[in-house]
C-alpha cells in the first residue's frame, strides 16, 4: 500500500541533545580507526586531527575547543527522520525499510556543551522502480538558535 501524500509537511521534534567532550572523542577514534584497548577508544591514528580529541590542542587551535567530528551530527540530527518512518499513521513497513541515503550541510561547528535541537518534516513521498520513498529535511540549531546542520535523510520501502 502506497504512502499517503497527504502527510508531507508533517513535522517531528523538537528534540534536543547536549553534546558531550567524551562522546566527541569516543567517536571521533572509532571513525578514525582507533584500536580500542582496555575499554577506551584506544590511542588515536596520526592521521585524526587533535582538534578532535586532545583538549590541549584544540584550546590552542583556532575553535578555542574540542570540535566534533563532521558526521557526528547523526548521532541528533537523524532522530526526526526515526520518528517519521516509526510513526503509525503512515504505516511504514519497518521490515522492509533500508536508509537509503543522507545528505548533511554543515554551517557551523559543534562542540562540547552545545545543546543541539533538532526539527525535521517530511520533505517528498514517492514511488519509484516499485518501491517508496520517504524524504525527511531537518535542521538542528545550537543554544544560541544558529542553524549548525541541515539534514536530508532518504528512507527506500521496498516491495
Amino acid at each position: 500500500m502506497a504512502i499517503d501524500k497527504r502527510f508531507i509537511g508533517r513535522e517531528y521534534g523538537p528534540y534536543t541533545y547536549t553534546i558531550g567532550a567524551e562522546k566527541l572523542r569516543e567517536f571521533a577514534l572509532a571513525v578514525g580507526g582507533a584500536h580500542p584497548a582496555a575499554g577506551t577508544p584506544g590511542e588515536p591514528p596520526e592521521h585524526v586531527s587533535p582538534l578532535l580529541y586532545d583538549d590541549t590542542a584544540a584550546k590552542a587551535g583556532p575553535y578555542g575547543d574540542l570540535i566534533a567530528f563532521p558526521s557526528f551530527a547523526v548521532v541528533f540530527a537523524i532522530r526526526p527522520f526515526g520518528a517519521a518512518v516509526a510513526d503509525p499513521e503512515l504505516g511504514v513497513n519497518l521490515l522492509m525499510l533500508v536508509h537509503g541515503e543522507q545528505e548533511l550541510e554543515f554551517l557551523g561547528v559543534m562542540r562540547p556543551g552545545d545543546v543541539m535541537t533538532t526539527t525535521g518534516r517530511i520533505e517528498n513521498i514517492y514511488g519509484k522502480a516499485g518501491m517508496e520513498f520517504v524524504v525527511v529535511a531537518t535542521e538542528s540549531r545550537n543554544q544560541r538558535g544558529e542553524v549548525v546542520v541541515k539534514g536530508l535523510w532518504t528512507g527506500v520501502i521496498r516491495s
